[in-house]
């Protein structure tokens, strides 16, 4: 029986599960060096000593997902489910030992054979999942929701949109305030390039200290019709587009606390959810309700222009000295364990969605090239 190909985001999950697996083996980057050691020794080295069962729980959940995101890609392209079975554990166990073998060369990381076997049977257990899933037709219906609720390029809208709320996990000066990255750039540069002396008159911890309270609404409005936007323009169904706006608000305001929890303790989970703010949440679902009639290149082109004035204000802003305390906390601290990926999320989510927007709004503009109405 001839398997038909289908259109699907799962390749490029895959490539976004080796890029996060790759980053958190590897992190922090620092100190590389020979240590007069063959990379692969660690297959022939002495069982572990110490484990713990956090070790072993995060290798395997590590890897689930790539064994889950390769199996169900190799199905989705054609290739018979025994074959996609054996990608998804062989690709789990080829990156393993990559990234073993490479942390041999960092000081900070120590590769062991039991890390290469748990993250191998992660990977096939994710293989497994996605195999028994397709089988019994459970991803069958998301298949075809793709096929008739979705526009046919919706696959890196759709990563963008699952990746927004961990986005905002990382601390902000502003709720909803992605892409704060001007005082860290102007750091970075700075050291690698100290005679550019033109970057001496850009202020180290902003132009603004503070907003204004009409200013944080402004910004959370903004940073609430951003995603709504995103969202709208993937769905071509109006009920769909309804539910997602108010997704959007209550995903804003559940990872917000998390985030506030996990960066302050939890007693201070909804500290930061005032009337300004909360002012804004709403002016943000009224604007995304308002959008729901425009087109496709009218919401595309709305989105690309909140997402730049969102910036062009949170880039200004002066990070409080706690604010700036606890980031280190994140950075070298207790929440070390996410490596880092929740910052690079933060702030590097709002420039994905200018680069992948601008392209979609482009398309949208040729009537030759045109994408399906929305409803």
């Amino acid at each position: 029986m001839t398997v038909t190909q289908r259109r699907t985001t799962a390749w490029t999950l895959v490539w976004l599960c080796v890029l996060v697996i790759s980053y958190a083996s590897l992190y922090p980057f620092d100190d590389w060096r020979n240590q007069d050691i063959a990379p692969w020794s660690f297959v022939g080295a002495p069982w572990p000593r110490y484990n713990t069962a956090f070790d072993i729980w995060s290798n395997l959940l590590g890897y689930m997902p790539l064994g889950f995101w390769l199996c169900l890609a190799a199905m989705r392209s054609g290739v018979r489910r025994p074959g996609s079975l054996a990608l998804g554990g062989a690709g789990a166990w080829v990156l393993s030992f990559v990234l073993e073998s490479a942390q041999s060369f960092l000081p900070m990381r120590v590769p062991s054979q039991l890390d290469w076997m748990t993250n191998t049977l992660g990977g096939i257990l994710g293989a497994v999942l996605a195999a028994i899933l397709e089988r019994r037709g459970w991803l069958y219906h998301w298949a075809q929701f793709r096929q008739h609720c979705l526009v046919p390029d919706a696959g890196g809208s759709l990563v963008l949109m699952v990746l927004w709320p961990l986005a905002l996990l990382f601390p902000m000066s502003v709720p909803l305030g992605l892409g704060q990255v001007l005082a860290r750039l102007r750091e970075t540069v700075l050291q690698d390039f100290p005679q550019w002396q033109w970057l001496h008159h850009i202020p180290a911890d902003g132009f603004l200290v503070g907003l204004s309270p009409f200013m944080v609404v402004v910004c959370v409005a903004l940073g609430v019709l951003v995603p709504a936007l995103l969202g709208q323009s993937v769905l071509r169904k109006p009920e769909q587009r309804h539910v997602w706006v108010f997704g959007v608000v209550v995903a804003a305001v559940l990872f917000n606390a998390l985030s506030a929890a996990l960066t302050y303790g939890p007693a201070h989970a909804w500290s930061w959810l005032d009337a300004s703010v909360f002012a804004g949440l709403a002016w943000g679902c009224l604007l995304s309700l308002l959008a729901l009639r425009l087109s496709l290149a009218w919401t595309l082109g709305g989105m690309l222009l909140a997402q730049l004035l969102l910036m062009l204000w949170v880039n200004q802003l002066t990070a409080s000295v706690y604010l700036s305390q606890t980031v280190q906390t994140w950075e070298q601290g207790r929440f070390i364990r996410f490596h880092g990926l929740t910052q690079w999320l933060n702030w590097s989510w709002p420039w994905a969605l200018l680069l992948l927007g601008s392209a979609r709004w482009w398309r949208a503009l040729k009537p030759a090239q045109r994408q399906p109405a929305l409803e």
